[in-house]
């Protein structure tokens, strides 16, 4: 569903460690090909590959590469040679990422663990014999320090079923945000996009669901660009947090409200039942909606009719089974 009636601008594109497509980049000259990015996700997006070390010049195979805490900052380093790379990757990848505005990505999925690409917990090197699982690869650092509203996840967290649903629903999240404020905008236009995310929003924060309707309802008064940051950065900062069991039934319960003149006491009581069944974990988030969708459309309920919260990426994806 659009929440605007002019057509996405680009497709939805996403940035990738290109070992995880399963091209052999890899410093032993293999690959780590990810089975979710390219069997499933791959489906629905365009992806941009990238290796840092492989565009850098060090070529395939190479020597391994750690993060070294020198006391004076953190380094790149060859493990056997000491050879260090760090100034040749900080300044390869300011450039980098600039080239990537201009091709308007949605999001980015990054090789955990690695020196140049890891987003969180990769190893650090220092005095001491444990490494300190507190670093970030130094590529991964300037992508989001260059892009912070951009959903950026590991291969290795997308196993988590939550964090999978969560990034997808992201990246559908900013690529419609993003086009909203492409070109000409209009405060309508801002109304009609936020009004159906409303749900969406309020399953993730109450606390952005206010701030955000707040902001709107302002609209008329602010500056445009300011409005335009404020609002685009409130909007992907409430998504970047997890949409608990309690918030999607409170949800649940609030979108079932509209249904109360439409159904008869049992067909309620069933909702209010598998709406708990959800709330307790004995099923998926898919049941819940898919019955609550079923309604909307069956009673053509006008206030439900084109809320992301019911339908925020694609079904194929299966996403709502599992969470």
């Amino acid at each position: 569903m659009n929440a605007k009636t002019k057509p996405q601008s680009t497709p939805l594109r996403l940035g990738i460690s290109s070992c995880l497509l399963g091209n052999k980049v890899r410093f032993d000259g293999g690959h780590k090909r990810d089975h979710f990015s390219t069997e499933q996700l791959g489906q629905f997006v365009e992806w941009v590959p990238v290796c840092p070390e492989v565009e850098v010049g060090m070529g395939t195979p190479r020597p391994a590469l750690r993060l070294v805490d020198t006391g004076e900052g953190v380094r790149m380093v060859e493990i056997k040679s000491g050879l260090e790379h760090t100034a040749a990757m900080e300044k390869y990848s300011v450039k980098r990422v600039r080239t990537l505005k201009e091709l308007g990505l949605s999001g980015y999925v990054l090789k955990k663990d690695s020196p140049s690409c890891g987003m969180t917990r990769v190893k650090v090197y220092g005095k001491k014999s444990m490494p300190a699982r507190n670093g970030v690869g130094l590529y991964a650092g300037a992508l989001m320090d260059a892009y912070p509203e951009l959903p950026v996840e590991e291969e290795g967290r997308l196993r988590d079923a939550r964090l999978r649903e969560n990034f997808i629903e992201r990246i559908f999240a900013y690529r419609r945000v993003c086009d909203l404020f492409e070109g000409r905008w209009s405060a309508a236009d801002v109304v009609r996009f936020h009004s159906v995310h409303k749900l969406q929003i309020m399953a993730h924060s109450t606390v952005a669901y206010r701030e955000l309707g707040r902001l709107v309802g302002e609209i008329k008064g602010a500056p445009r660009a300011a409005f335009r940051d404020q609002y685009r950065g409130g909007f992907m900062a409430a998504f970047a947090l997890l949409a608990s069991r309690g918030r999607n039934s409170n949800v649940l319960q609030h979108a079932a409200g509209h249904l109360k003149k439409h159904l008869d006491s049992a067909s309620r009581m069933e909702l209010a039942d598998i709406v708990n069944e959800y709330r307790t974990g004995l099923i998926p988030l898919v049941v819940p909606v898919t019955l609550l969708r079923h309604y909307v459309r069956k009673y053509e309920i006008e206030s439900l009719i084109g809320q992301l919260f019911l339908d925020p990426h694609p079904k194929e994806l299966m996403l709502r089974n599992h969470v």
